[in-house]
């Protein structure tokens, strides 16, 4: 640390809006000009950064710190153990140790819920779930039947795990034939879903969400896809059945994958990024259809100046 030792903390704060006694932190150059502006008490900043005139704690990754920082002042609400009594349990289901039920949920037959997990109101959980323990499900999410949900997964408000996919077959007459979705929904450990998302169960088999993947609000996880270890849905993106996605994988926002697509490990698709056809390990994409990232910036650039070259061809012909 370069600063006072002895100086006292007693808060976090963005850059921009940190005040005495607060600490902040730099991981983006883009906002490193403010760290020499901020009101900060104090700064968590890379080893090489230079010198300011606030106390600065000098770490590999200011921005890991600066999460870790947040837990130490931020105090969640505590749910203690018990049954609320306007939740109906049902008598076959079978709750671990330390657990919170709250108001108006709804546990059905034959469910299985592991200890120290927090269901909060008017949550549902389908007949036959197999929850493992330390769930933490807000209000108004839902678990469907036969899905089965690892260790420390958490379910934020209104995510809907193990609806129908979206299956139907058309008859001779022009109708539409609803394709019975038998299949489950399986969450590995350590995954979290956010806000509004929804992960369809499969018609035959398992849509499956693999350890540690993190799905962002309003996405689309489509019937019997898989989502690979320790990769980011961000918002509103959209996988089509049968999609697999390996691990490490980043969809930025709005991507859209097409069905029976398969992403390998590693990619990185930038926002808004259309993917019909398989893409290689390791590789960035942008665009509709989406290719090589760098292919796509020449592309964009010689786009905007069409114009331009237009009206140099006209000058030409002339």
């Amino acid at each position: 640390m370069d600063g006072d030792p002895e100086l006292e903390i007693t808060g976090v704060a963005g850059i921009e809006e940190a005040g005495p006694g607060q600490i902040t932190f730099v991981s983006n150059k883009k906002y490193a000009g403010l760290a020499r502006t901020t009101k900060a008490s104090a700064v968590l900043v890379e080893p090489g950064f230079a010198e300011i005139a606030v106390a600065t704690v000098r770490v590999k990754d200011p921005y890991l710190a600066f999460a870790r920082t947040i837990e130490l002042f931020y105090k969640a609400p505590a749910y203690a153990p018990g049954v609320h009594p306007t939740a109906v349990v049902a008598g076959s289901a079978k709750l671990g140790l330390n657990i919170h039920i709250g108001a108006y949920v709804v546990v059905g037959d034959d469910v299985v819920v592991g200890d120290d997990s927090v269901i909060l109101p008017h949550s549902v959980v389908y007949p036959g779930a197999r929850i493992g323990a330390r769930f933490f499900c807000h209000a108004h999410a839902v678990v469907r039947e036969f899905c089965v949900i690892g260790d420390d997964v958490i379910l934020q408000n209104g995510v809907v795990v193990g609806g129908d996919g979206f299956g139907f077959a058309k008859k001779p007459d022009g109708e539409w034939h609803k394709i019975v979705q038998s299949g489950t929904v399986v969450i590995e450990d350590g995954v979290e879903i956010q806000a509004n998302a929804c992960v369809d169960r499969a018609s035959v088999g398992e849509t499956r969400i693999r350890r540690g993947a993190k799905i962002d609000n309003l996405v689309q996880v489509g019937h019997g896809s898989s989502v690979g270890e320790m990769t980011l849905l961000c918002a509103q993106v959209g996988l089509a059945g049968s999609t697999e996605v390996g691990k490490n994988v980043i969809l930025a926002g709005q991507v859209g994958v097409a069905g029976h697509c398969t992403i390998g490990d590693g990619v990185i698709a930038t926002a808004q990024s259309g993917i019909p056809n398989d893409v290689a390990a390791g590789k960035m994409v942008s665009g509709y259809p989406a290719t090589d990232n760098r292919q796509w910036l020449r592309s964009v650039a010689l786009f905007n100046r069409l114009p331009e070259l237009l009206r140099g061809l006209r000058r030409e012909r002339e």
